[in-house]
């Protein structure tokens, strides 16, 4: 579960996102570059992870 906004720092949700998002080399089986359209995903949860909105908010928009 992504670090709840009011519970977190900034820095702990950054990490939560360099965790859970890191690069695996393997396009062919991973898939997330064709979700987040080959965008960087600090930059996708921004907004997150300055706690403006929330990870399932922007999670939602990709689906």
């Amino acid at each position: 579960m992504p670090p709840e906004i009011d519970k977190s720092t900034r820095e702990e949700r950054l990490e939560y996102i360099r965790t859970k998002f890191r690069c695996r080399a393997d396009c062919d089986n991973c898939g997330l570059c064709q979700i987040y359209h080959g965008r960087d995903l600090e930059v996708v949860y921004a907004d997150y992870i300055d706690g403006k909105r929330t990870f399932l908010e922007i999670s939602q928009e990709y689906r």
